[in-house]
């Protein structure tokens, strides 16, 4: 395992609560650092805390009062306490939406659904939570440089917040990336290089070069900076349950790529529950992939541990991962929780977008296609319980990903500009 050599020493590291890393195999403690696999089992590692103790009602009243962002959980996050004031895209505090139209499509009862829609984040998906922790972590090692791996939004993220934050960016994607998310992670100025290959190619070449000289001084948010910037999942499960009157959600539908999104957010519905800040329940929570990237729906439902890498073929590109990191552990989280984890084809997923669109307004990406139609199948199975409070997440725009549902979405009709063209196009209804 390379560790880089940065300007900042440990002893000097403020990352607010943070004490330390732990490995989630072995539990071996480490200092803060740009590392993310312990040296003794090759587990990943992930952020310890000393969090708030103390009356739970006066740290809620301490949250409500901060900005809108998720800057207003930096008491439970690996931040300095004055990260609000620094240059940041500040994402987070999207919004949660009562899907009643959704619900009776579905057939899920009135005031129990809910879409929480990422897509409002300043580059239109989750993943400006993930950078910006990742970079409060960079400015504390002493990096100069953000990179990463990624399927498409995670380099626009890591583009738009390097650009605001005065650091310079190198991110590497695959060569076949829909055009939307090519330009959104081009349009800010840093270095965008297409790999030849699928994620997993680009993800062991980001390896290689950490340990390289070429990588020194670089910050890899979702590999040397990894136990960092997953820590921005978290803030979804804080948001949610915030945003439903400080109530845990009775069911959760999250998309799988990586794996770390899910894994975070029952990370945070923990860590929740043990601050007081929400009353202790069962709550269950379902992963969501796309049938041309399934290796972890593909485990759990043949009873194994043990996660199978596949080779990606989805329009789904943002969870087209054939070797999630964190698979083994939703697998564990699924089936702890009571919930499952579930795949739709691709005319599943655009089939679930434009149901979204028409009854809610809300245009998601090809992941949010993922969930919405894995939920639609969960509630078709009798696996989902349709009176209870669940929350599906959205995490992307579809203008990300207009390819998916172009050929299908055209105009009505193309007329000449009158009333009678009107009435001749059969549109006067």
């Amino acid at each position: 395992m390379a560790v880089q050599t940065v300007a900042t020493t440990q002893n000097s590291v403020d990352l607010g609560p943070a004490t330390g890393l732990s490995c989630r195999e072995c539990g071996e403690r480490f200092a803060l650092g740009p590392i993310f696999a312990c040296e003794l089992c090759f587990g990943p590692l992930e952020v310890a805390y000393d969090l708030p103790a103390g009356d739970p009602e006066a740290l809620r009243k301490q949250i409500e009062a901060g900005p809108a962002n998720i800057w207003r959980y930096a008491p439970l996050l690996p931040v300095p306490a004055g990260v609000a004031d620094k240059p940041n895209l500040n994402p987070g505090w999207t919004k949660l939406v009562q899907a009643d139209n959704l619900a009776a499509a579905l057939g899920v009862e009135p005031g129990k659904l809910f879409v929480k829609d990422d897509s409002g984040n300043p580059t239109h998906s989750f993943k400006d939570r993930v950078v910006a922790q990742a970079l409060e972590a960079a400015r504390a090692f002493g990096f100069t440089t953000l990179s990463c791996s990624s399927t498409g939004n995670l380099a626009g993220a890591v583009g738009a917040a390097a650009a605001r934050a005065g650091f310079r960016s190198c991110v590497f994607i695959p060569h076949d990336l829909e055009q939307g998310k090519v330009v959104m992670a081009a349009v800010y100025g840093g270095e965008l290089v297409g790999i030849e290959g699928n994620y997993d190619d680009v993800n062991r070449f980001c390896s290689e070069l950490i340990g390289d000289p070429l990588g020194e001084g670089w910050g890899f948010v979702n590999v040397n900076l990894r136990p960092y910037y997953a820590e921005g999942s978290k803030t979804l499960a804080y948001e949610i349950c915030e945003q439903l009157g400080w109530r845990l959600p009775d069911q959760l539908v999250i998309p799988i790529a990586s794996g770390s999104q899910l894994t975070k957010i029952d990370k945070g519905l923990q860590e929740l529950i043990k601050l007081g800040l929400v009353e202790d329940k069962p709550y269950k929570i379902f992963g969501a992939q796309a049938e041309g990237c399934s290796p972890v729906s593909a485990a759990f439902k043949a009873g194994h541990d043990v996660v199978r890498p596949q080779k990606p073929n989805t329009i789904a590109k943002s969870l087209a991962i054939g070797n999630p990191a964190d698979g083994p552990y939703v697998l564990d989280i699924a089936r702890r929780t009571g919930g499952a984890v579930e795949d739709v084809n691709d005319e599943q997923v655009v089939d679930a977008i434009k149901l979204l669109a028409r009854t809610e307004g809300i245009f998601a990406e090809t992941a949010g296609g993922v969930t919405v139609g894995v939920t639609k199948k969960l509630v078709e199975a009798g696996v989902l319980d349709p009176t209870l409070t669940t929350v599906v997440l959205n995490t992307g725009d579809g203008l990300k990903t207009l390819d998916a549902v172009a050929e299908t979405s055209q105009a009505t009709a193309v007329i000449r500009p009158s009333l009678d063209a009107f009435r001749d196009a059969g549109l006067a209804h």
